[in-house]
């Protein structure tokens, strides 16, 4: 049997196999946040094809300024309770497990939304994609991401989730504390990398309090910002706070990279051979030299020679998918059964799409 279809344990949560689904914004929420029925059938497709761990898309946990884009999902409220509790019922059905990512815009915010509010970010750092320069957070709206964290961490427990993830990475809010291009602050939450960190910090020990000390917290964690050189996230920076998270609790750590200002570098095109595959396989390596719970690996997986070898070497636990998964949501299924030893995405990147998660290449063939 392939190392993949191995279980793991992440903390207390047993997961059946080494195949995540990363968490993608589906643009299908309805308009208020909650989850719709396209959704759920998405999820209920995942799931029954043999995915181990299911990472719901981003929900915001503050309104109306954690929202990144229209019809993204929100966790601001006790209302949405309902919905993710369906999605985890799901989830069990088929003996997935179902974790919620959990996360704040910032200043990445869809021009669209930007024009009724003015976004919020550690720093008034223009985002250069959409010219929009947020207004620094007053440390008293500081303290209100980390009550709102904390209490969107508690409504995955009560929805009967397996787990939640925050979300520090893509260069979305927390990743935007703890990058020095985004948080120029010099007061206790910027400057060093223990000043960076402290709203994690804060965020994860208030949200163990009330969601429990035994209920799994995950993170994605940026391995960069897609730029190298001084006043970008250094690797050594990425190091101390992996340790940092390990020892606050965190029970897994999922590694990606790249922010919207630097293009493609967190979804990369035109991945058509094995060795542009696993693009951020050295971070995870260096990652899991330096904590000892689970290390998952996105960015790039097509192949199930590329991801045992990441399994098998050490350099990840589990490997998470996205895009291959838009376009064959059996995909894992396959592998099992052995139709398949690679996915059919081509990379492309159009179903990153407004208009709904979908692939809209479906009749093209990757190479």
């Amino acid at each position: 049997m392939s190392i993949l279809f191995k279980p793991i344990s992440i903390g207390k949560m047993a997961v059946k196999n080494r195949f995540v689904r990363s968490a993608t914004n589906d643009y299908l929420g309805n308009p208020d946040g909650s989850i719709s029925d396209r959704e759920l059938d998405i999820y209920r497709e995942l799931a029954a094809n043999e995915v181990g761990l299911i990472i719901t898309g981003h929900s915001y946990v503050q309104h109306p300024l954690g929202r990144a884009s229209a019809n993204q999902n929100a966790i601001y409220h006790d209302r949405f309770i309902e919905g993710y509790a369906k999605i985890a019922g799901i989830a069990r059905e088929y003996g997935a497990r179902l974790v919620i990512q959990v996360s704040h815009a910032g200043r990445q915010v869809r021009p669209d939304l930007a024009r009724d509010i003015v976004p919020v970010a550690p720093s008034a750092v223009t985002e250069k994609t959409t010219g929009i320069t947020p207004r620094e957070l007053t440390n008293e709206e500081i303290l209100g991401w980390i009550d709102d964290f904390a209490a969107a961490m508690a409504r995955a427990r009560a929805a009967g989730c397996d787990g939640v993830q925050l979300h520090i990475a893509h260069g979305y809010g927390l990743s935007q504390f703890l990058s020095p291009h985004t948080n120029r602050r010099t007061d206790r939450w910027g400057g060093s990398i223990e000043n960076r960190t402290r709203i994690l910090r804060e965020i994860i020990l208030k949200g163990r309090r009330l969601a429990g000390d035994d209920f799994p917290v995950l993170v994605k964690l940026n391995s960069t910002d897609g730029f190298d050189g001084p006043g970008y996230l250094s690797p050594e920076d990425v190091i101390c706070t992996a340790k940092l998270l390990e020892s606050l609790g965190v029970a897994a750590i999922e590694v990606s990279g790249g922010t919207r200002e630097a293009g493609g570098s967190m979804s990369r095109t035109n991945i058509l051979r094995p060795d542009q595959e696993a693009y951020y396989a050295g971070a995870a390596r260096a990652i899991k030299s330096a904590v000892s719970i689970p290390v998952i690996l996105v960015g790039g997986l097509r192949s199930l020679e590329v991801m045992e070898s990441v399994v098998e070497s050490g350099t990840a636990d589990m490997v998470a998918l996205s895009r291959p998964l838009v376009r064959e949501p059996d995909l894992v299924a396959k592998f099992k059964s052995g139709r398949s030893r690679t996915a059919s995405c081509i990379s492309c990147n159009a179903c990153f799409n407004p208009r709904g998660l979908a692939c809209y290449n479906r009749g093209k063939k990757g190479e």
